[in-house]
């Protein structure tokens, strides 16, 4: 266990502690009110996560003292059992640089009976990238359907015909599946027939969901949120107020979406000259454009095609030093760990899949995709060779997120470079609210020196101050 959290801190301190699986909390004044949601969020994450109680994520992660730990495991194995089901912990003790920490380890709930509730409340919380949020009624819907097999792609598309479907990207796939597979559906000479048992049509014509995704004229005016929303940070140069850049949404069938996406990238990525060992110059965009690409197929077509996200789009947001890619519905038939990993090429939209296999991109005539289980390895080779750090995969089940960083060494968080006496002030208010008075008696320190680590404190959003102009004032930790 011991090496176990070694290896976690490690890595909290390495990126700074946006991982979906672990939350860690300094627990110096007992269970911190915000452990409930975390708890819901965890026992609804694939795999479940690991809290760990008894670090301070504000200063990089540095042990504080805990003040009676055997009263925390007691609270929180009494917290765990105030859900709808009771969430399963496995507590134990460890030790970072020396101190004592509390390990919870959350065990993921029975999908049977997910999503788990605050029992009070009735509320649900899912994992994100960037924290926890309650679920929505929608969300909690997608936990209800992810209980049955999904079947969505196959379906009709009431109302569409034959003409709905794109005659160039039905053309190209035609042509690529008698190149392809001559001796299996190629065989079959007649287009109608061929088409039908691609399952891109049914036998009256009429198209699939999957069909009219992959090759329709315009598929969203029956799937209207099957879209992409892109949109970038606003630079430092552009106008004041400016609140995106380059915001567009991206409509039409998956080939001509996936090409769409690949131009909007070349206009919003920034790009730096580089020089070749050769003597050639060239320009590197921000993020590798084939794992971009990758990335965005792997969207389009692993989405959730269900009723519950019918109303939701794939969203690319360009930050200042990220890139994050992410669409409804979470991994199907295979965990995050095992992603590049194994050749798995499960698919929760099968007819989808199989179909855009043979799609052909209109400007290129490339492939849409391989189903040969390449793209994950092919975006961690494009980022190695960028040198930018690993994608961050993260799998909320019932939605799936990929984040592309800039920056590759150790991330400092705010206060993880506090001088000796701003610790032992932060600390000392990890018990409670306190006076300069209280902290020079309890610290044994110097007014002015106190009060020059407090406003640097405040300064760096770590403490507020409370009352002053006439009421007596106080000082206190900001909550986690």
């Amino acid at each position: 266990m011991s090496q176990h959290v070694h290896e976690l801190v490690a890595r909290l301190r390495t990126t700074g502690g946006d991982y979906d699986d672990v939350e860690v909390k300094s627990a110096a004044g007992g269970l911190p009110q915000s452990l409930a949601s975390t708890l819901s969020a965890l026992a609804n994450h694939p795999g479940g996560g690991t809290i760990i109680l008894g670090l301070d994520e504000a200063t990089g992660f540095r042990p504080v003292q805990l003040s009676d730990p055997q009263a925390l495991k007691q609270g929180l194995a009494h917290k765990a059992r105030s859900f709808s089901p009771p969430v399963q912990l496995t507590i134990s003790d460890a030790e970072v640089d020396g101190a004592p920490v509390i390990v919870a380890r959350v065990h993921e709930c029975d999908p049977s009976a997910k999503p788990c509730r605050i029992a009070a409340s009735g509320t649900a919380y899912m994992r994100g990238y960037d924290g926890d949020f309650p679920l929505s009624d929608l969300e909690e819907q997608a936990f209800l359907a992810a209980r049955k097999p999904p079947l969505f792609d196959r379906q009709p598309v009431t109302g569409a015909t034959r003409e709905d479907l794109d005659g160039d990207l039905v053309t190209a796939f035609l042509r690529s599946v008698r190149e392809r597979d001559p001796h299996g559906l190629g065989r079959f000479p007649d287009d109608v027939e061929l088409l039908r048992r691609a399952g891109v049509t049914l036998p009256d014509g009429t198209p699939t969901v999957a069909g009219l995704l992959a090759l329709g004229v315009h598929p969203q005016e029956w799937f209207p949120r099957f879209v992409i929303q892109a949109s970038a940070e606003p630079l430092p140069t552009d106008p004041a107020g400016s609140r995106a850049r380059n915001q567009t949404t991206i409509t039409g069938a998956i080939p001509r979406m996936l090409e769409d996406a690949l131009h909007w990238a070349r206009r919003t990525f920034d790009t730096s000259v580089v020089s070749a060992p050769d003597g050639t110059v060239r320009d590197q965009p921000a993020y590798p454009y084939i794992a971009f690409r990758e990335i965005i197929a792997n969207a389009l077509i692993h989405r959730d095609l269900d009723h519950w996200s019918a109303g939701m789009a794939v969203e690319v947001r360009l930050r200042r030093d990220r890139l994050i890619v992410s669409n409804p519905g979470g991994l199907y038939g295979i965990t995050v760990d095992r992603l590049g990993r194994d050749a798995v090429t499960s698919a929760r939209n099968a007819r989808l899949v199989a179909i855009c296999q043979h799609a052909r991109t209109p400007e290129t005539g490339a492939r849409v995709i391989e189903a040969l289980a390449t793209g994950i390895p092919i975006v961690a080779n494009a980022l190695a060779e960028a040198e930018l750090p690993p994608a961050h995969y993260i799998d909320a089940a019932i939605r799936f997120t990929v984040v592309l960083r800039q920056q590759a060494g150790p991330v400092i968080r705010p206060g993880s470079d506090l001088n000796e006496t701003e610790l032992r002030v932060y600390d000392a208010l990890a018990a409670g609210t306190r006076s300069v008075a209280e902290l020079k008696q309890e610290l044994n320190l110097s007014a002015p020196n106190i009060r020059k680590a407090l406003r640097e404190l405040r300064l760096r959003g770590l403490v507020e101050q409370l009352g002053g102009q006439g009421r007596s004032t106080t000082y206190r930790r900001l909550s986690e």
